[in-house]
């Protein structure tokens, strides 16, 4: 039993690394090679290191286009997040505390909104009419609907396993419903807090879909729209294509290698204590 268990320990290793640590390699090794070698796409040590100049030139780029998309994204992850955060927090106390005849309605509603594929063009009129479409409140909305069923899903399942005997006792010490849930709830939902936190902020940081249709514009980029920078129809300058990549995949890879035992407590939390 105990050989069978290293051998399958062995072979989630090394599907791991391929699928991993490969690709990651082959990106950073494209990334510091020069034009003419990195336009070969092969699998190869440098012949000549220029990390330095094509961090430059990718920073450079039409009029340091990166750093502004760092800061669209910044702001765009940031308020997206905390928005998910309570709202979903919320949504998912109100459904898992009050039963009524519309329970039923709403989850089916927010399973459907796992399931069923955005309507592109549809949401596209929606923004257009309420005046928000290209502007930074319009995707910010969009990222929370698109993100708002996993997250009420997640704090659901939490919730359930928290004792009624505590809204009680807070509602006999007078406390109404907002105080209730920000002074009671919210502290307790910490751990799932922190995986929200996480996954959405990678989800939104690497979303390249939403931005590209409901935020047209070179100044209202983010970090993934900047890969179009280094490639065209005719030609592609691959070392700095790579090295963009390499500098909009280290934020959420960090971030992700920082948390990920946070995340899996979360994902588990509910489960575990029901």
């Amino acid at each position: 039993m105990t050989r069978k268990n290293h051998l399958l320990s062995a072979v989630a290793i090394g599907l791991s690394v391929v699928v991993f640590v490969v690709p990651f390699a082959f990106i950073v090794l494209t990334a510091v090679k020069d034009q003419q070698q990195a336009s070969l796409l092969d699998f190869s040590w440098p012949a000549h290191f220029q990390p330095v100049r094509n961090f430059i030139d990718v920073v450079e780029a039409r009029d340091y286009m990166l750093i502004i998309a760092f800061i669209n994204s910044t702001i765009l992850t940031a308020a997206s997040v905390a928005v998910l955060v309570v709202l979903s927090a919320m949504v998912a106390f109100v459904l898992q505390r009050r039963r009524t005849r519309w329970t039923g309605l709403i989850n089916f509603m927010v399973l459907a909104g796992l399931i069923i594929p955005p309507a592109v063009v549809p949401t596209i009129w929606v923004l257009q009419k309420l005046g928000l479409f290209r502007t930074m409140p319009g995707l910010i909305m969009i990222e929370v609907a698109f993100g708002l069923s996993f997250c009420v899903l997640l704090f659901r399942a939490f919730i359930s396993t928290i004792p009624r005997e505590l809204d009680e006792a807070a509602i006999i010490d007078g406390a109404g419903p907002l105080r209730l849930f920000f002074r009671v709830i919210l502290p307790l939902l910490r751990s799932v807090i922190v995986t929200v936190v996480v996954v959405q902020s990678v989800f939104v940081f690497n979303d390249f879909t939403n931005p590209l249709y409901f935020l047209p514009g070179d100044e209202n980029a983010t970090v993934q729209l900047t890969l179009y920078n280094f490639s065209s129809q005719f030609t592609t300058q691959y070392n700095l294509l790579f090295m963009n990549i390499l500098l909009i995949t280290i934020p959420p890879l960090i971030m992700f290698l920082f948390f990920n035992r946070r995340i899996v407590a979360g994902m588990t939390a509910g489960a575990i204590k029901g």
